[in-house]
This record gives C-alpha cells, sequence and structure tokens, in this order.
C-alpha cells in the first residue's frame, strides 16, 4: 500500500508542479507583452521617424492581438485570475498604450449599434424573467409534453424560437435551470434535454439579426434589412432545429425508446401578471418594428427604456440581469481589431487573402467555421470583416459569415458561451455533460446543418 500511496503523491505533486510552471510562464509572457506596449508607445513619442519609431506600432499590434486571441480561446490566463472581458479591456488599452491607434480612432472603433442592440435586448429578456414568463413557459411544457419525445419536441422548439429573438445566451441562462428541475422532478437523464437546450439555442439564433451577438454586429455592419435577414436564414435555423431533435432522439435511444408517460406535478410559479402582459405587449411591438424596417438598435434600446418605467421591479434588478462583462468585452474587441487594421492591415494581405476565393460560399463558409471554433464566433466575425468589404457581393458573404459562425458553436462544447452555461448550470446540480455527450450529437449536426446552410445560401 505505501508504494501505491507514495506513487499518487508524486503524481500529484509533478501535476501541481506542471501547473505551477505553467502559470508562471504566461505571467510570463503577460508581463513582457505589456512591457513590449508600453516600450512602443515610448518609441514613437522618442524616436519619431527612425525604423524602431516607425516599426513599433506594428511590431506591438501583432503581440497584442495574437495574445489576445490567444487568451480569449483559452478562455483563462493560467496563473492570473482574469476573464475574457478583462483580456479584451487590457488588450484594448495596450494597443493605444503601444501606439497601433490614437485614442482617438479606439473612441470610433467601438460599434455603438451593437452595444445599443445587445443591452436594450439583455433589458427585455431580464423583465421577461422577472416576470414569470419563462417559468410559465416551462410549466406550460409540462403540462403538455406527455412523453419524452414529446417533452424533447416541446424543448427544442421553445429554445429555437426564443432564441431567434430574445439573444440565444440569456436564453439559455434562463431555460437550462428550468429545464433541469423539470427532467430530475420526472425522473429523466437530464442531458438530451440540456443538449436541446444549448444546440437548439444556437441553431434558433442563426434566424435573425437578433439572434446572438455576432449577428448583431453582422447586422450593424452589413446593413442588411431585419425581414430579408430573416428571410434568408430562417430556413436554415427550421432544418437545424429539426435535425436537433432527430439526431438527440436516435443518439438517445434508450431515453426515449421506452413508452412511459410522464406524470409530474407543476411547480408552483411566482406570476406577475401585469408586468407579464406589460413586456409581452412591449416584445411584440419590438419585433413589429423591427420587421417594419425600424433600426434594431434604436427600436430595442427604446423599447427596453420605456420598460424600466414601472412601480413593480426596482431598476436595480433589471441591471443585474444584465451581462455586463459581455458588453465590455465586446468594446475592447472593437479597439484590439481596429489597432490589427491600422497598423498590419495592407492590400497586399487582402490581395493574398482574396486567393482564397471567399467570394465562393462554400469556402467563405469552412474558413468561417473553421475560425469560430479556433477563436470563438464573435472574434471570428471581426477578423473576416476587413476581407469581407472588398467582396463584389457583400450581403450573401455576410448571411454566409452569420450562418457559418453561429452554427459552427455546436460542433464542440467550447463552441458558443451558449453551450458553456448550459453545462455549467448542470454541473451545478451534479449533472455532467462530458466532452464526448456533446461532440457526439454536436459535430454531425454541426457538418449537416453547415451543409444545409451552405447549399441553401447558393441557391
Amino acid at each position: 500500500m505505501r508504494p501505491a500511496a507514495s506513487s499518487g503523491s508524486s503524481l500529484a505533486e509533478q501535476s501541481s508542479a506542471r501547473r505551477r510552471g505553467s502559470a508562471t510562464l504566461s505571467v510570463v509572457l503577460a508581463g513582457t507583452i505589456v512591457v513590449l506596449a508600453l516600450a512602443g508607445g515610448l518609441a514613437q513619442s522618442l524616436l519619431p521617424g527612425t525604423l524602431v519609431g516607425r516599426d513599433a506600432p506594428s511590431v506591438v499590434a501583432a503581440a497584442i492581438f495574437a495574445a489576445s486571441y490567444l487568451a480569449l480561446a483559452v478562455g483563462r490566463v493560467p496563473g492570473l485570475v482574469i476573464d475574457r472581458a478583462g483580456v479584451a479591456l487590457v488588450g484594448a488599452c495596450l494597443m493605444v498604450a503601444g501606439g497601433a491607434l490614437p485614442l482617438e480612432d479606439a473612441y470610433k472603433a467601438v460599434d455603438l449599434d451593437t452595444l445599443t442592440l445587445l443591452l436594450g435586448m439583455m433589458i427585455v429578456v431580464a423583465n421577461l424573467r422577472l416576470s414569470g414568463f419563462f417559468a410559465q413557459a416551462s410549466a406550460w411544457m409540462m403540462r403538455r409534453a406527455h412523453h419524452p419525445l414529446a417533452l424533447l419536441a416541446a424543448v427544442t422548439a421553445v429554445a429555437g424560437v426564443f432564441s431567434a429573438f430574445l439573444v440565444n445566451d440569456a436564453i439559455c441562462l434562463v431555460l437550462a435551470p428550468l429545464v433541469l428541475e423539470l427532467t430530475l422532478s420526472l425522473r429523466r437523464n437530464p442531458v438530451p434535454y440540456l443538449l436541446a437546450v444549448a444546440m437548439a439555442s444556437n441553431i434558433g439564433s442563426t434566424a435573425t439579426i437578433t439572434g446572438n451577438p455576432q449577428n448583431m454586429m453582422i447586422g450593424s455592419f452589413s446593413q442588411i434589412p431585419y425581414a430579408q435577414f430573416t428571410a434568408s436564414l430562417a430556413p436554415v435555423a427550421l432544418v437545424g432545429l429539426v435535425l436537433t431533435f432527430i439526431l438527440i432522439a436516435l443518439l438517445h435511444r434508450r431515453e426515449f425508446s421506452d413508452g412511459s408517460r410522464l406524470m409530474a406535478e407543476t411547480p408552483p410559479a411566482r406570476i406577475h401578471r401585469v408586468l407579464m402582459l406589460r413586456v409581452l405587449i412591449a416584445t411584440a411591438v419590438l419585433i413589429a418594428l423591427f420587421f417594419a424596417g425600424q433600426p434594431p438598435a434604436k427600436a430595442a434600446i427604446i423599447i427596453g427604456g420605456l420598460l424600466l418605467l414601472t412601480r413593480r421591479v426596482r431598476s436595480e434588478r433589471v441591471y443585474a440581469e444584465i451581462d455586463w462583462s459581455l458588453l465590455l468585452m465586446f468594446a475592447g474587441l472593437f479597439i484590439i481589431v481596429a489597432g490589427a487594421e491600422h497598423t498590419l492591415l495592407s492590400d497586399g494581405t487582402i490581395t493574398a487573402v482574396a486567393r482564397l476565393h471567399l467570394d465562393r460560399v462554400p469556402v467563405l463558409s469552412a474558413v468561417t467555421a473553421v475560425l469560430s471554433n479556433l477563436v470563438s464566433n464573435v472574434p471570428a466575425v471581426l477578423m473576416l470583416k476587413p476581407f469581407i468589404e472588398p467582396l463584389s457581393d457583400q450581403q450573401t458573404a455576410w448571411l454566409t459569415v452569420a450562418m457559418a459562425s453561429t452554427l459552427a458553436g455546436n460542433f464542440t462544447v467550447l463552441g458558443s458561451i451558449a453551450n458553456l452555461i448550459v453545462v455549467q448550470r448542470a454541473a451545478t446540480s451534479g449533472v455532467k455533460i462530458s466532452f464526448w455527450d456533446y461532440f457526439r450529437v454536436g459535430a454531425p449536426l454541426t457538418i449537416i446543418s453547415l451543409t444545409v446552410g451552405t447549399l441553401w445560401l447558393r441557391l
């Protein structure tokens, strides 16, 4: 027994040493980037006109861009307690400090339309949740889904439709705990239903500009009308939701093969009926304004602002529901990418990338999907922006990027924030969704849905 115990202790020590070494290395690299940025800024100020002064911003921008995107892809910096939002903010600050981007240009780089639209939609979703609407929707599913397959269909449809209009990350935050509680009360395996929440939310969000953050950016960049965007991508989302249902049912046959009837008591939900009616009317008006051609950011922030005029819910409760770190991350990313464009992007780079034939839908779809899984979908869209602008058919190109960057999020559990929200929420209740649990459904779903979307946009 002693040798075994000694061996286990040795392995633990080795693992701990490797973690310490990794943390030390990452901290040293982070410190090097900071020093390099500050030195670059000083060189530009103290040695103007010299080779060092001229080239310093380019070197600084390349280092900051690479380091920031690596940290964003990993999701953390070992040895430091900093999240993605913090990484984006630090990267943006270093772009300015290193002389890669003047402060005035940094202000202009932040796309306020995207941030305004996202903030307005978060306020609307917060009011829907606080009114008890989502709990009511969960209770409705429970009363009507009398078979596991019917419950799976209901979860897939609700997650997909809600995410199409109300931002998929927010929908996952709301639906994951409700579906988890529902399936555990029914004594069913929660994993396939939680997979349906994540995957259907990703796919449903493909349909509209307000479905997810990357689509909001694309809507702002491309100025494609809301109705036209929806008409182009809603069919892809609909087919994708059907595929989600079929693949989960096939790959989790044990859960759905028995003919058992679901019986569970509907848990009491706290409902603010007046508030719910008010916010549902506001949401319907908002969606109508989108389809009527009103600028989405303008419509969302006005409706969101008006919803704060209430005697029933304190504004602080609404603010607590807003993902401020996501807004901060977006602002930082805009500046990081602008700094890289300002110093690194040349006509020669654009010409070289043009040889990839990004004007072809299958090529652009594949490049976007791969890039989205390497650095995440929002950074991928920002990286592709300067190469989309020279294309002759920008509208089709932007629709392709919107479709591929969103659907690619289903490939692995790390593919989108929505996936991580569901997995982490499940883990807090003792339900484990492993990488393989997700991948064996998500990988074929991504490949098939991307193929369908690519063929559709080529018509």
